[in-house]
């Protein structure tokens, strides 16, 4: 009879312990430790008991190893593929991440639609929804393939099982947490199923050469839930992200073993659907008002690329003695130094003013690049001075009052070009950088800010 005891795994990163601790020796995080019962089994190496698909590997000699070029499958969106690296490697296992209803299973649905039609059979199982209820969403999105099968299910063996017989091009879990498997005897969503389940997924992806992608929660943290390692055994790790009430989605390569994880794809919320953005800068600034105070423009990079956003302030005097600071979409501790370094290097009084900014679209700012532009903002909401409206303001603030260079200041100035801006106030280091000259572009380098400020305001 097989010996049954207790064992406490860690929420956070998967540690086990024989005992309960209110903090984990791990990774430092309290109230983490679960109770879970594990089953121990004698693991048998004969052919009857080597799982769904399992075969026996041999070692092969590094030089007998064939290099061929790898056909990646097209998933249908440019945005997508740019973030794979060129679209999706066969026999690998890719995790998805992303807020309760930010598109996660849209997002999948869609591209399993695209695959279904031009490359072949797509294996959706889902945990979440029924089979009704997934027809429903596929009517939503207006996806009726026939080579598309949905399964509805949470015993991970019967998936295996199923996919092993359509042999699909790419398998679809929604989500891991739903998953179990039999040989544990354990929760749905607990740490040694998500572990297990991860596992053999990862396994059968390699043996059967399937592409397979798994949809993950996450927690209020915004970090995928279950242990930790779980991001180490996969391939590829994407977040999609963006605020719900706004259109914007992003999604991001966090890890990935095929390709850049600089690169980002960038989506639109519509009724039929996720659709992609070839232009997000134009969407972004289509209905910036032109007279207005307190508004700027600058660049940031997601990733790679370069995107136009519209930074707006406003400045008022304080109804109690602690005066206000609030940031949507920056970064609140830059914004209070910021407020720091216009007070102390350019005299301006915020002592006595609530200062609010947002950025406009829902979208996070964490470049120190912004620095500056939102300054300039700050500035005219306070004086009540518009900043011209096809000029563009880059660079760092440091505590000196000094503006520093910022990376990639030919694409930054490039992308803007296309929109028909033709001022640039930029850090001076970053000017004898700048190899396009164009008449038509008027383009200044400052060291300082308070340079910086009499060039927004002339």
């Amino acid at each position: 009879m097989a010996k049954v005891k207790t064992t406490f795994f860690c929420n956070n990163c998967g540690a086990e312990s024989s005992k309960w601790m209110g903090r984990c020796p791990q990774c430092g995080e309290w109230n983490s430790l679960v109770e879970e019962v594990i089953k121990e089994t004698k693991h048998s190496r004969t052919p009857t008991n080597r799982g769904v698909g399992q075969n026996v590997m041999k070692p092969v000699a590094l030089p007998d190893i064939e290099v061929s070029n790898i056909a990646r499958i097209p998933s249908g969106y440019k945005e997508i593929d740019r973030v794979l690296g060129g679209g999706i490697v066969p026999g690998s296992l890719m995790l998805l991440g992303g807020d309760p209803g930010i598109g996660k299973s849209t997002l999948l649905l869609q591209v399993s639609k695209q695959v279904a039609e031009d490359v072949g059979i797509v294996l959706y199982a889902s945990g979440e929804e029924s089979q009704l209820q997934l027809k429903l969403r596929a009517e939503r999105l207006s996806i009726n393939s026939a080579n598309l099968h949905v399964l509805a299910d949470t015993d991970l063996d019967h998936v295996l099982e199923e996919a092993l017989a359509n042999k699909p091009s790419l398998l679809v879990i929604d989500s891991i947490q739903t998953m179990y498997t039999g040989d544990i005897e354990a929760a749905p969503g607990s740490v040694s199923q998500v572990r297990e389940c991860t596992a053999r997924l990862l396994r059968f992806a390699k043996e059967q050469n399937i592409s397979i992608i798994i949809i993950g929660h996450v927690t209020k943290e915004g970090n995928i839930a279950g242990p930790r390692m779980l991001e180490h055994m996969v391939d590829v790790v994407l977040y999609f992200e963006g605020e719900r009430s706004y259109q914007f989605r992003i999604l991001r390569a966090i890890k990935n073993r095929f390709g850049s994880t600089s690169e980002t794809g960038i989506f639109a919320m519509e009724e039929e659907g996720l659709g992609e953005l070839e232009n997000p800068s134009e969407a972004l600034l289509a209905e910036r008002s032109d007279e207005e105070s307190g508004s700027a423009v600058m660049i940031y990079l997601e990733g790679v690329r370069p995107i136009l956003v519209e930074v707006q302030s406003l400045v008022t005097p304080t109804a109690f003695g602690m005066p206000r600071r609030t940031s949507i979409g920056y970064d609140l501790n830059r914004l209070i130094v910021l407020l720091a370094v216009l007070e102390k290097r350019c005299g301006f009084t915020l002592g006595n003013k609530d200062v609010y900014v947002n950025v406009i679209g829902g979208l996070k700012v964490n470049e120190p690049a912004c620095d500056l532009s939102m300054a300039v903002a700050i500035v005219s909401n306070l004086k009540n001075r518009v900043v011209p409206a096809d000029m563009v303001i880059l660079g760092e603030v440091g505590l000196t009052g000094n503006v520093r260079s910022i990376p990639r200041i030919e694409q930054r100035i490039s992308e803007a070009k296309k929109l028909g801006f033709t001022k640039f106030v930029i850090p001076d280091g970053n000017l004898r950088q700048v190899k396009t000259k164009n008449s038509e572009l008027q383009i200044r380098g400052v060291k300082t800010i308070q340079e910086a400020m009499q060039l927004a305001f002339n």
